[in-house]
């Protein structure tokens, strides 16, 4: 089913919660912020759990199930998994600026980065409960075998795509 790779991807955006909770403890307790674990948990939040994984769900799966005539509980579901991918990566888009801001001596953004790091850590578990539980395995009834089984070749054909994205993006922003 091409929801299996979308639920084992979901077990990797979840390992990074608890790292991200004892991290707020290290700054809690130090008053500082390193921001070379923003820039990274940054980095993982829009390469893994935006780009590659929403990226899936958007481009592919709810592509697909705009062609399907969804339950109205499923359509409901569906434009709130939109609107929660989009807090996400404004929520991110925040957390790096918080970093650069605290990076330009304004102590005060500690607390913005501990708020942020906190709303990510709370808002990923059960985001993931939503699509697990919810959504993910109940919309699979929409597609036959032949459907699914395209899906799930697609998603493969995207995530070979994604390194190379990463990485002509990077020159573009070396050349300047």
């Amino acid at each position: 089913m091409p929801i299996g790779p979308l639920m084992i991807e979901h077990r990797l955006i979840e390992k990074i919660v608890p790292i991200i909770q004892e991290e707020r403890k290290k700054i809690k307790e130090h008053n500082k912020v390193n921001p070379i674990f923003i820039d990274k948990t940054v980095d993982f939040f829009r390469m893994y759990a935006d780009r590659t994984h929403h990226g899936k769900e958007e481009d592919i799966l709810f592509r697909e199930l705009e062609n399907k005539d969804l339950s109205a509980e499923h359509q409901k579901t569906m434009d709130e998994l939109v609107e929660e991918h989009v807090w996400a990566r404004n929520t991110v888009g925040k957390l790096l600026e918080a970093k650069d801001s605290y990076a330009e001596g304004n102590i005060e953004a500690i607390q913005d980065v501990l708020e942020l790091l906190e709303e990510l850590s709370n808002f990923y578990p059960k985001h993931i409960v939503k699509e697990d539980e919810h959504f993910f395995i109940p919309v699979m009834d929409y597609f036959s075998q032949e459907e699914q089984d395209k899906m799930l070749d697609e998603f493969w054909g995207f995530d070979k795509k994604l390194i190379h994205e990463k990485y002509e993006k990077l020159l573009d922003e070396l050349k300047g």
